[in-house]
């Protein structure tokens, strides 16, 4: 063979090891980035696998009071005794499953869970929060409520619940944003709850309800959510003029919502250490 041929057989061979080289880091770079697309799959579907995979028994019941008929949802917890309830009041986004998904967290801890859907057949054809075309107009829903049906869907979630066998009959209030504040608002509306969790959620701006409050109250508040934490001062001066319990923590970093987002993936590290502590404060006061 000669120097030719040589150096073109040399130049061949070059061209498809470099190839091949070339071909398998891509192959290795794409296997190296696989799990880490699965994981974020497997991320964004945390709360209805968690909700399909949850072992305690979840139910929709049907609750009424007057011409009004809607739905609440129900989570058991895992006991051979009676427990403790919980009425879970969700955010301006409806009932969704990350609402759900923190039930079925309370029933984990051994509570008795009632989440009524507050928008339940508001609209034609909205039996349940999952039935608006989006947060939206579940949001929308949710600020043309008329406070008094509220407060009448509240009272019916917590005769409920109260009365259901597994319960002990004390009941306590939970609730988020919009919810948070129909938790304080309730608060004065019934005086058998045992406490009420106020999360990120205003009080009402009146000295004369807030007297009427016979629990105790508890904030958890986002350091980042002046909208809501401006209003902390003035309910603090009501409830000591009532010599009502007023107790709150506010986490420093964290923003408005920071218990759902915290719960995300890319919720942000103040907003998940503020997830976390607020959650073991719940449990313990609880």
């Amino acid at each position: 063979m000669n120097n030719t041929l040589k150096t073109i057989l040399y130049i061949f061979l070059s061209i498809i090891v470099i190839s091949c080289g070339d071909k398998n880091k891509k192959e290795q770079s794409e296997t190296a980035e696989a799990p880490e697309s699965a994981s974020d799959t497997i991320q964004q579907k945390t709360e209805v696998q968690e909700l399909s995979d949850s072992p305690r028994h979840h139910e929709w019941v049907t609750l009424s009071h007057g011409d009004r008929e809607f739905q609440a949802f129900v989570v058991y917890p895992e006991t051979d005794e009676k427990t403790k309830s919980v009425i879970l009041i969700h955010e301006n986004r409806g009932l969704n499953d990350w609402a759900r998904l923190f039930a079925d967290k309370l029933a984990e801890k051994g509570y008795l869970v009632i989440a009524p859907d507050l928008i339940s057949n508001t609209q034609e054809g909205k039996r349940r929060t999952t039935d608006f075309e989006n947060p939206d107009a579940a949001r929308d829903a949710i600020y043309a409520l008329d406070p008094d049906q509220v407060t009448a869907d509240l009272d019916a979630a917590f005769k409920y619940i109260e009365n259901e066998a597994s319960s002990t009959g004390a009941v306590a209030v939970v609730g988020f944003c919009w919810g948070g504040s129909q938790t304080f608002r309730y608060a004065t509306n019934n005086q058998n709850i045992i406490s009420a969790h106020v999360f990120y959620g205003t009080a009402p701006d009146d000295a004369d309800a807030l007297a009427k409050i016979k629990a105790p109250v508890y904030g958890y508040y986002g350091g980042d959510d002046n909208r809501v934490n401006a209003t902390i001062e003035q309910t603090e001066k009501y409830m000591k003029a009532a010599n009502n319990p007023f107790e709150f923590e506010i986490y420093e970093g964290a923003g408005h919502a920071f218990m759902r987002s915290g719960h995300q993936p890319d919720g942000g590290e103040a907003n998940k250490k503020a997830h976390d502590a607020a959650w073991k404060r719940l449990l313990e006061l609880l």
